[in-house]
This record gives C-alpha cells, sequence and structure tokens, in this order.
C-alpha cells in the first residue's frame, strides 16, 4: 500500500516537475527573472537565489540565463556571475557534469556567494543551500519549487537577514506558495511573521506613502526640470533644489534640513524593500535626485554624515550619480556657480564672486564647511587659536540661523574669519612655540605683568619639555602626567609667570602639551 501510494506520488510530481519545465514557461520565467533581478539591483547591490523543481531545471535555467547574459558565464569555479549547486553521479548526463562539484569546489563557490564584494551575484539550487547556509548579502530568493512548513520557512530564512542597508529580503513566488507560507508563519511568533509577512502591495505602498513626505519638502520648487532629462540638464537644478531645503530651514520652516534628511532615510529603505516592483522602477529616477539633493547637503555639511555614507551603499550611490553626472564625480561648490578655493589664499576675485553667487544659502554652508577644514588643519597643534576661531564661526553661524542676519551679511562675516584665519602674524616663532605663546598669553594680566621676551623664552622652554617626552604617550599614564605637571609649574616659577595666574595656564598648557605631542609623535 504504501509502495502504491509513494508511485503515485512520484507520478504527480513527475507530471508537475514536466509543466513547470516546459521550455516556454522556463523561457518567460528566466525573463522575468532577469528584469526583476536588474530592478533589485538598481535599489540594492546583493545576492540572489533561484529554487528549482529539479536538477533538470536547475540546468535549464541556468542555459536560459548564460545565453541572454553570455558574460554572466565562468568556466572555472572563481570566476562567473552565476552558479548551479547540485549534487550528481557518474550517470547523469553530459549536460548535467559541468554543475556537478566535489564538496571542497562548493564550498570555494559558497565563499564566494557570502562576500559581497565578489562578482557571484545569483545561485541555482534544488536541495542544497536551502537550510544551514548564510549569506546576509543575498536579498532575493526567486521559488519555483512546492514548497511548505518548515523547509519553507528555512529557505525564507536565507535572505531574510538583515545586513548593512539592506532592511529585509524579498522573495518571487513562481509556483504559488502563498498559502503554505501563510500556514508555515502560524507556527512562529507574532514579530517573525510581521517581518515575513510582508507581501509586495505592502512594500509599495509604503514606498509610494514615503515618496509623497519627500515631495513635499519640495512645496513651491518646480524640480521636474530634472526628470527625463540629461545628466548636464539635471545637474542645473541640483544646486538650487539643495538651496530651496536651505532657504525652506531659515524662513520660518526651521527644521527643513532635518525633516528632509529623515524623510530621506524612509524613502531609501521604502525603495528597497519595493524593489523590483514596476512602481519602484517608474519612480527611480526621482528617488535618485532626491537622493543627490541629500548627498549635496551633506557634502557641505548642512547634514550629517550617515552610516551610509560612511560605508556607502553601492546601488543608491549608483542613483546619486545617475541623477547628477554619469561620468564624473560633482563639486557641489563649483556647481554652484565657483570653483573650490584655497581658504588660506583668499583673493578679493574670489571675494566678489562668492558675495554674487545666486545660491547664497548654500554658499554659506560650503564656506562654513571649508572654514572648519580649514581652521582644523591650520590650528591643529594650537588648541587656544581653534577655540578662538571656532567660537566665532559657530556664533556667525547661530545669528545667521537665528536669523538675526542675512545669508549676504554672514557671508561677509564669515569671510572676514576665513582672512583673520589667513593673516596670522608671522612673529618667527615656529609653530609648536606660537601654540604655547597663546596658551600663556591667553589671560590678559599675565600679558601686561609679563614682557613678550620672556614668554616667548616659556614657551621655547615648554616646547623641548613636550619633545623630551613625546615618546612615552605620557597624557595617557597618570604618574607621567604629574611628573609633566610638576614640569611645567617649575619653567613657570622660574621665569616669574604670576603664581595667582598659574594654576589655570598649567592646565592649558597641559591641554596644548597634549595636542602637541600627538602631533610629535
Amino acid at each position: 500500500m504504501e509502495d502504491t501510494e509513494a508511485a503515485a506520488i512520484a507520478r504527480k510530481w513527475s507530471r508537475v516537475e514536466a509543466l513547470v519545465g516546459a521550455n516556454k514557461r522556463l523561457d518567460t520565467v528566466v525573463e522575468d527573472i532577469l528584469e526583476h533581478f536588474d530592478a533589485r539591483l538598481e535599489a540594492m547591490d546583493g545576492k540572489a537565489m533561484i529554487v528549482c523543481m529539479s536538477r533538470r531545471i536547475c540546468v535549464e535555467v541556468y542555459n536560459r540565463i548564460v545565453e541572454l547574459r553570455p558574460q554572466w558565464h565562468g568556466d572555472t569555479d572563481e570566476t562567473g556571475q552565476v552558479k548551479v549547486i547540485m549534487t550528481g553521479s557518474a550517470t547523469d548526463p553530459a549536460e548535467f557534469r559541468p554543475h556537478i562539484r566535489s564538496k571542497s569546489r562548493q564550498e570555494a563557490i559558497r565563499n564566494r556567494t557570502k562576500d559581497p564584494a565578489d562578482p557571484l551575484k545569483l545561485v541555482i539550487v534544488r536541495d542544497m543551500w536551502l537550510t544551514g547556509f548564510d549569506a546576509p548579502c543575498m536579498h532575493t530568493l526567486y521559488v519555483d519549487k512546492p514548497m511548505r512548513g518548515h523547509g519553507l520557512m528555512q529557505a525564507i530564512a536565507r535572505v531574510n537577514r538583515v545586513f548593512q542597508d539592506k532592511p529585509a529580503g524579498l522573495v518571487v513566488d513562481y509556483i504559488g506558495i502563498a498559502a503554505e507560507l501563510k500556514s508555515a508563519l502560524a507556527h512562529y511568533s507574532q514579530s517573525d511573521q510581521q517581518q515575513t509577512g510582508i507581501s509586495e502591495a505592502e512594500a509599495v505602498a509604503a514606498f509610494l506613502d514615503a515618496l509623497d513626505v519627500a515631495r513635499t519638502q519640495f512645496h513651491g520648487f518646480d524640480y521636474s526640470q530634472a526628470l527625463g532629462r540629461t545628466p548636464a540638464e539635471r545637474l542645473r537644478v541640483l544646486p538650487s533644489a539643495i538651496d530651496h531645503i536651505l532657504q525652506s530651514d531659515r524662513l520660518g520652516e526651521g527644521g527643513a534640513v532635518k525633516r528632509f534628511n529623515d524623510a530621506m532615510a524612509v524613502l531609501v529603505k521604502a525603495f528597497k524593500l519595493a524593489s523590483g516592483s514596476p512602481q519602484a522602477t517608474d519612480h527611480a529616477e526621482e528617488v535618485a535626485f532626491f537622493s543627490a539633493v541629500r548627498a549635496g547637503l551633506e557634502k557641505v555639511g548642512a547634514v550629517p554624515v550617515g552610516r551610509s555614507s560612511r560605508n556607502p551603499d553601492f546601488a543608491i550611490q549608483q542613483l546619486v550619480n545617475r541623477a547628477v553626472a554619469s561620468t564624473e564625480v560633482v563639486d557641489i561648490l563649483e556647481a554652484c556657480g565657483f570653483d573650490r578655493p584655497d581658504i588660506s589664499v583668499l583673493s578679493d576675485a574670489f571675494m566678489i564672486e562668492i558675495q554674487n553667487m545666486k545660491y547664497k544659502n548654500l554658499a554659506v554652508e560650503a564656506l562654513k564647511k571649508l572654514l572648519n577644514g580649514e581652521i582644523s588643519a591650520k590650528t591643529r597643534t594650537n588648541i587656544v587659536q581653534k577655540e578662538e576661531f571656532s567660537s566665532r564661526l559657530e556664533q556667525a553661524i547661530a545669528k545667521y540661523h537665528n536669523r538675526s542676519v542675512d545669508a549676504l551679511q554672514i557671508l561677509q562675516e564669515l569671510i572676514e574669519i576665513a582672512k583673520d584665519l589667513r593673516d596670522q602674524p608671522d612673529d618667527g616663532l615656529s609653530a609648536e612655540e606660537r601654540a604655547f605663546y597663546d596658551a600663556l598669553s591667553q589671560n590678559d594680566s599675565a600679558v601686561e605683568i609679563m614682557d613678550n621676551d620672556k614668554l616667548r623664552v616659556i614657551a621655547a622652554e615648554l616646547v623641548n619639555t613636550v619633545r623630551k617626552n613625546s615618546g612615552t604617550d605620557w597624557w595617557r599614564r597618570d604618574n607621567v602626567r604629574a611628573r609633566m605637571r610638576i614640569a611645567v609649574k617649575k619653567i613657570l616659577q622660574r621665569h616669574g609667570y604670576p603664581p595667582d595666574l598659574a594654576s589655570e595656564a598649567v592646565k592649558t598648557v597641559l591641554r596644548q602639551a597634549e595636542a602637541l605631542a600627538v602631533e610629535l609623535r
């Protein structure tokens, strides 16, 4: 009886396999997979797995893929963008043999699949790797095989691992497993059901909602010229779009930059979840342009550099590149109408140029970022100067954000700060001596009591003391730090530095000494 039942199941499976593996159907399925996978890669770099009903179908699918994408084929295990993983024997047909590998060869492909940087993008399986295999960078599972229960949940787990900027995995069903999936999910926790049971329709709805929110950030601004145009035409719209967000932030809409930044974080995540759908494909260029605006705001320092910027998401970066220019890196300052300046040699011509810029809000942010960088570079061993110029810059920007001054006024003030930074006097002191001189002369009373020559002598002696200890990482060791404090006090006492001011001076000098010692290492 059991043999008869098993035979009936085998015959049914064979009939279904013949229908699923029919030539015309496989042609359609493979074309759809490739089109869908291309769209997924547009939104999110990663990998995919195709689950087929039989080894024969695995090979047929592979042959069709390499016929349509010859460049995906690789003659060796170390090359190629698509591979079949299956078992076999010496009696298998000749067309199976290129795909039958030893355990060590399969392990090599397994490692390639797990490596996000490896060009292998697509693996085709029947049963292997559906359990006990984790490749977090895999984001799409194409199912063309009847599956149910625990086996189905195990298969879904192959792509549902959160990884870097991947929000979740996507299961594309070609065989009709929706009912089985619902049944299988009933055995899992509520949170697992919510994580796994999101349909494409829900993902698309969430994407369209997020897109509408992003669009509202540009109320009153026409960015249509950036869509469906050449890279050069899109680039011309980018500065004015960035400036619009910055202007909204100042004119009674405080927080506009943050709202836009938050809206973009939601939009990018929703776009990835819905990628592959016609709706996401239709609006990809709009998402790309919004992403380019966000990248521009980040570049000029208007929004903080996010995690995805420290570890750039390749696919989203590609979207940004297409949104602005196809073959060149865009310099936001250059796009605004002037070349990137060297703050240390600011010319009068540049002063006039920046004051006459069309996008003044963007110019303020760009110049602020350039100044911050120049202050850090020029005063890295002089904490007093650094604090002075940083404080001036912060106060100026605060007035601008509080709308106490307009963009032209703040540009003039920033330019004055840049000039003062550039024109720091050359008094014959070395950079290290000047740093300690500034630290000692921070107190006006000390300057009145002591002449400049004495302060210069003390500064030179402090430099020598720090140099002698620069190789010991003294600021990290309490006992050596205590000896350094005593040495500084003795130098100040010996040269008659006012005792009532010495305590604060020692603290300032030690902070300066730490900054200098780090540079001297």
